[in-house]
């Protein structure tokens, strides 16, 4: 069949599998949004922010593995997009972008709405394209789809200039089976010789811990994770990444590690003789001060991408390949070892944790009259369960969240870890709830937060998507605040949220119910009456102590083993 430009696009869509592409129109991209309208098998979203389109696409591929799709168009719809290129690219999410393009003939001479999208995306894509060729089209999308789920994933950005989607140009279509790309070939299988090394030296330590990283979730090597981890015997720490992969329920897991992560994670890191790190990356705020870092621990690290491995620490024993792969023949390897794990000889070294752990590191005061977030992420969980996708923003809430609900699942904690960025709790959630109609959505996120893209409020009404919006309101740019707490003698410049709208009648006038909750005493009743709600979207806001900080915290530039736990309350017994 012949086909233009714009209907070789979308019919590609279809060969690859796509339900949903999220986009936001414009001139460069006309003839696609119109060969889109002539077809029923891709469903486009329309999101209120370019922004908001990447971030939607990116809540879908966490939410379900899938590469995540979106479309704008020239100028500002591409550098709209940037953020939530950047953001995928940091936490290594599959994403094809479509980029709208002035005309072949008009680039580079300023025309109106030009940018030069391939140089401003190249540091933050796995790759990127620029189609000159109605031609190459079909193979450089094969291509983009190719390299974006391969490896370690990543967003592939396809520049197209409008005159190649033009409905008069039509030539024969057919879409590749498979691509080959001589300068791009990952490693699949980890070498068994690096892998039976490893093993040897977890049977010769003693003071063992397994780092798991988002690189699990993402990999899809979950099962092999768990089965590793029950085989050995051996405590177990996550990023913020990584939450989910292993049972946070468990008694084997210490709880998230790094910065905000819990005293015994970071101490077991401390004070171990052999780590065994799994799709992590060693970002900074995981490990502190690099000198202090594990000092004492032989590392072995597990990773698809070479050059990540001692690239901020420096490893004993690197094994490069797809963490499923590799920890399936780990454990098959364990299993046939001449040294069976010993729970005997692990004995000190739980004793010595669980010393850790009875410091309670996560305790809060109970007693408040002001609502402390953490009960109220407590209270969620024993109202929504742990079947439920949840949706973060950036900040405070974020660690309270990471800190407090318990992911016993994986692929059900999204949110922006290696860039940062507020505003994506929202749009993701959108393409979660998207991807699982059936399923509880939940977007955390904070009175700073939710006003970065709080317009996709629109595009939940238009979809009909009920969400469930958890606002934590301390009427601050919380994290900022508490750095200044403690680092520039309490001198809060720039943090105070005073002017911000009633975010129930916000809701309200998006078509959506609102509540808000200000004693602790009304917590419960309040969210069991939101989630009884199933066909409308409900923001719930909760009126939180606004002076609360995030404990543990070790500040920047600090060993691991120097945490600041929060001060004592009157409810809380002292050491």
């Amino acid at each position: 069949m012949e086909l233009n430009g714009a209907e070789i696009l979308v019919q590609s869509l279809k060969q690859e599998g796509v339900e949903y592409l999220f986009g936001y129109p414009g001139g460069a991209v006309l003839h696609i949004y119109d060969a889109i309208f002539q077809q029923q098998d891709v469903r486009h979203i329309l999101v209120r922010h370019e922004q908001a389109a990447i971030h939607a696409a990116d809540g879908y591929a966490r939410a379900t593995g899938k590469p995540g799709i979106a479309l704008v168009t020239s100028g500002p719809g591409a550098t709209n997009a940037l953020t939530g290129i950047a953001t995928a690219f940091m936490d290594s999410i599959p994403m094809v972008v479509f980029t709208g393009k002035v005309p072949t003939p008009f680039i580079g001479s300023d025309a109106f709405q030009e940018v030069d999208a391939i140089g401003i995306t190249r540091p933050c894509v796995k790759h990127n394209f620029l189609v000159r060729d109605v031609r190459d089209l079909a193979e450089t999308i094969k291509k983009a789809f190719y390299i974006a789920t391969s490896g370690r994933p990543g967003p592939v950005v396809i520049d197209v200039p409008k005159d190649v989607t033009d409905p008069s140009i039509k030539i024969p279509y057919s879409y590749p089976k498979k691509v080959s790309l001589r300068s791009y070939n990952p490693v699949k299988r980890g070498h068994k010789g690096q892998i039976k090394r490893a093993v040897d030296l977890m049977f010769s330590a003693k003071q063992q811990v397994i780092y798991s990283g988002g690189g699990v979730v993402i990999g899809d090597g979950v099962k092999e994770l768990r089965e590793l981890v029950k085989t050995l015997g051996f405590p177990i720490t996550s990023t913020l990444m990584g939450l989910g992969a292993y049972p946070a329920s468990d008694k084997q897991f210490l709880g998230m590690l790094g910065m905000h992560g819990t005293y015994e994670a970071n101490m077991a890191m401390h004070e171990c003789d052999v780590l065994i790190a799994i799709g992590a990356r060693f970002d900074d705020r995981v490990t502190g001060k690099i000198k202090e870092f594990c000092p004492d621990a032989k590392i072995i690290h597990v990773d698809i991408d070479p050059a990540s491995i001692s690239k901020n620490v420096r490893v004993h024993i690197p094994i490069v390949g797809l963490v499923q792969e590799v920890l399936a023949e780990m454990v098959k390897m364990v299993k046939g070892h001449k040294r069976q794990p010993d729970a005997g000889a692990l004995e000190p070294w739980w004793s010595q944790i669980n010393q850790w752990r009875a410091k309670d590191c996560l305790q809060y005061d109970r007693e408040s009259e002001l609502i402390k977030p953490q009960l109220a992420l407590e209270t969620l969980q024993k109202i929504a369960g742990d079947d439920i996708y949840m949706a973060s923003d950036v900040g405070q809430h974020q660690m309270w969240a990471a800190q407090y609900f318990k992911f016993d699942q994986p692929g059900r904690w999204l949110n922006s870890g290696g860039f940062g960025t507020m505003g994506f709790g929202l749009p993701a959630a959108v393409g979660a709830k998207l991807a699982h109609p059936e399923s509880e959505v939940i977007c955390i996120t904070g009175d700073g937060s939710l006003q970065m893209n709080i317009q996709e409020l629109a595009t939940c009404k238009q979809y009909n998507l009920p969400l469930k919006i958890i606002l934590l309101n301390n009427n601050h740019l919380g994290m900022v605040r508490q750095l200044q707490e403690f680092f520039v003698e309490g001198r809060y410049s720039a943090v105070a949220l005073d002017g911000s709208p009633d975010f129930v009648k916000v809701a309200e006038a998006y078509g959506h119910l609102g509540m808000r909750v200000e004693k602790p005493d009304e917590l419960e009743a309040v969210l069991r009456e939101a989630f009884a709600i199933k066909d409308q979207l409900v923001l719930v806001e909760v009126m939180i102590d606004p002076e609360e900080n995030v404990y543990p915290m070790i500040e920047a530039g600090q060993g691991q083993h120097k945490m600041h736990l929060a001060p004592r309350c009157s409810c809380c017994p002292e050491d």
